[in-house]
């Protein structure tokens, strides 16, 4: 569930393994299952006080904005609002689903980090290139000798198009399918993890569902947020979306073959995202031509390396921590 947007009721499906009686599978160490509530049934007693409190003109959380008639809901604590919740309830809704979901993501961490996995989050908003990015990346890598073993999640309300596009390519890749819902959690990431059973030392691409917003805020215990921003798009989308930009790593700017025809400015794409994010690091490509692949690449590559360096040093520690307890037995 998403404070942001109510999602949540809808069926999450895992090619073949729907929710039984409103229950969907998930991880909980082993994975258990866990019901979700239809987020629009609001029975707690503040939210049925509240319902009506919406028609107001003072919103919780809502403040007129620059122009005096524009109103903004995310000054109030919750940086949100909810017809029918307090700021002060939605943040604690908010503070729990994601201590919730922080423990799934750091179960998935561990397991990541225990066969070597270099997981990535590929978050945007739809139409920006990713699946077309993805299949032009595991085409890279199958090149490389030995070849990078590579591994992929496919996140999308509906349809298992994507999944096929990536397993026509030779690697394996699992369709999570999220219904109504709006982005990837923790809790199904790790679901997924058990039935396509990356293999060791793998990259793992987890292609979220195409939103600016909810998959910000969900850590499914990856390395890193990588944002693909379209240069049609717009060059304000990092300003309009800051959440996505501030969480990302390193942000592609896709498609960048079509600057000449969108009369857009790629200087101001970069400045704009320095702003929200100085730490960022942007590399302009077209997945399409191919044209500036190689940096997306290499980083990939020094990425996976440091993974498994530290991999190694950890591996290393523990070996002489249990020679030394050896000799000293």
């Amino acid at each position: 569930m998403c404070t942001t947007c109510g999602c949540g009721a809808g069926e999450v499906r895992i090619e073949g393994h729907g929710p039984k009686d409103g229950a969907v599978p998930g991880p909980e160490g082993g994975h258990g299952e866990v019901a979700r509530r239809d987020p629009h049934d609001h029975h707690d007693h503040e939210a049925v006080s509240h319902r009506h409190a919406h028609h107001r003109h003072h919103h919780d959380g809502a403040h007129q904005g620059h122009g005096g008639s524009d109103l903004h809901y995310g000054t109030g604590p919750a940086r949100s609002h909810a017809p029918g919740l307090s700021q002060s309830r939605m943040v604690e809704i908010e503070t729990a689903i994601l201590a919730k979901n922080d423990r799934y993501a750091a179960a998935n961490r561990q397991r990541f980090a225990e066969q070597g996995i270099l997981a990535l989050n590929l978050v945007s908003s739809p139409g920006s290139g990713k699946t077309t990015l993805l299949v032009r990346t595991i085409e890279r890598l199958s090149e490389r000798r030995p070849p990078v073993p590579i591994a992929v999640i496919e996140g999308d309300q509906e349809t298992a198009n994507d999944a096929d596009r990536i397993r026509a390519t030779g690697v394996p890749a699992l369709q999570v399918n999220t219904g109504k819902g709006c982005h990837l959690d923790a809790h199904m990431v790790g679901h997924a993890l058990d039935h396509l059973q990356p293999a060791d030392h793998a990259i793992l691409f987890i292609e979220n569902v195409g939103n600016l917003v909810c998959p910000a805020a969900f850590d499914l215990g990856e390395a890193a947020k990588v944002a693909i921003l379209s240069v049609t798009e717009g060059e304000d989308k990092p300003l309009k979306y800051p959440d996505m930009f501030a969480a990302a790593e390193i942000v592609l700017l896709n498609k960048v073959d079509l600057a000449p025809h969108c009369d857009v400015d790629l200087a101001l794409f970069e400045e704009n995202i320095g702003r929200v994010n100085p730490a960022a690091r942007v590399l302009m490509l077209s997945a399409r031509t191919g044209e500036g692949m190689e940096g997306w690449i290499d980083w990939l590559m020094e990425r996976r390396d440091d993974l498994l360096g530290e991999r190694l040093a950890r591996l290393e520690a523990e070996r002489a921590a249990i020679l030394a307890a050896l000799g000293e037995g």
